[in-house]
């Protein structure tokens, strides 16, 4: 999900803005985004799932805008200039989905949201979003919809501004302490169930119109969706995004005629599928493989969109950088390696010197 935060209270004098980052408000780790007014281009098809904040981040028209949004970006972002100035900060929760609740094939089953906690100090309830429209037509399709933790007490630190005053998200910082251990197993919510509808009827081509394109040659269908074209090489990971889709849409995914339904694709339902569709409607291929060639289709609000044909290639010129996550986490696995064999080199030299020196002690 991408998330946009606008540089309220800016005079219109200032021509460049700052954005500074704290896990913790007050704490003395403080992250400088900048991207040197606007200079820096970022595309957010190729960015990655797992990549740090500094590569997801851009800064346009003042307002920070960061793609492809994780857990770990929850925190204190604070406009302001690298003079020291500062004009509005935002208290940023995001909250990761916990078990997805999903109704396969029953078209009437219920799909029960979890329970809310109440007690004389706080109230931990869920607030969900409409359900949305069926995302595919004519077709068995699926309706999604999306809770948020939500804590509401008294005793909510006043010095965060709230729309509603006694209501706050549960990783807010406005939270007090000694709640934040009872909250930490509360997550948002992600449900799922089937649905189906049917597709408006086609619109219809005028008689005039249909004969003139009969003289020229051209069918007077409704053409297709547009396709796009693109090669991946083997053993990287791919994303495809839905052109035009926002996270409160309906959006659908299939291989040619097979559905690529959320009860079997969701992300979260089985950590080891190598492709899954995440809560941002996006399409992952952890490692693309030969199998996954062919014509993946879009459905964008019940109406299906765009296609994307996806070639695979075996040889790739492509070389990673160190910054991807891939070689991040080798060299981590590298290095704790390195630090076992290391320690394991040291106690066993260490007992050695030491029975070595009873020994000696001993016999003399």
């Amino acid at each position: 999900m991408t998330i946009e935060l606008p540089c309220n209270c800016k005079p219109e004098e200032v021509n460049d803005v700052v954005w500074f980052y704290q896990k913790y408000l007050g704490h003395m780790n403080t992250r400088v985004l900048t991207d040197f007014n606007g200079t820096k281009f970022i595309d957010s098809a190729e960015i990655g799932l797992g990549s740090d904040i500094q590569n997801r981040f851009i800064i346009r028209l003042f307002s920070l805008v960061i793609f492809r949004s994780q857990h770990s970006d929850s925190g204190h972002y604070i406009c302001g200039t690298s003079r020291g100035e500062f004009f509005y900060g935002y208290d940023v929760d995001i909250q990761e989905a916990r078990s997805t609740a999903i109704s396969k094939n029953d078209l009437h089953q219920a799909v029960k949201p979890g329970e809310p906690e109440k007690t004389k100090e706080y109230n931990v309830f869920t607030s969900f979003w409409d359900w949305t429209m069926c995302d595919r037509c004519d077709v068995r399709g699926e309706q999604t919809k999306v809770g948020f933790c939500y804590f509401q007490s008294q005793f909510l630190y006043s010095r965060y501004r709230r729309k509603i005053p006694s209501v706050a998200s549960c990783g807010s910082a406005s939270v007090p302490r000694r709640f934040k251990k009872k909250l930490q197993m509360k997550k948002a919510e992600y449900l799922v169930r089937s649905c189906i509808t049917t597709c408006p009827p086609p619109s219809e081509v005028l008689t005039g119109e249909k004969s003139f394109l009969e003289i020229l040659g051209f069918s007077s269908k409704t053409p297709t969706v547009a396709i796009q074209y693109h090669m991946h090489p083997v053993g990287y990971p791919l994303i495809l995004a839905c052109p035009g889709a926002r996270p409160e849409h309906a959006v659908a995914w299939d291989k040619g005629e097979e559905r690529l339904y959320r009860a079997e694709f969701m992300v979260g339902l089985n950590k080891t599928t190598r492709i899954y569709i995440d809560q941002g409607n996006n399409l992952h291929f952890r490692v693309v493989q030969k199998d996954d060639k062919g014509t993946y289709f879009c459905w964008l609000q019940g109406k299906k969109i765009a296609g994307f044909r996806l070639g695979v290639s075996i040889r790739s010129k492509h070389l990673r950088k160190i910054t991807d996550p891939e070689s991040i986490y080798a060299i981590r696995a590298l290095l704790f390696t390195y630090m076992v064999f290391t320690a394991a080199f040291v106690m066993f030299q260490a007992l050695k010197f030491f029975w070595y020196f009873f020994t000696c002690q001993m016999c003399s």
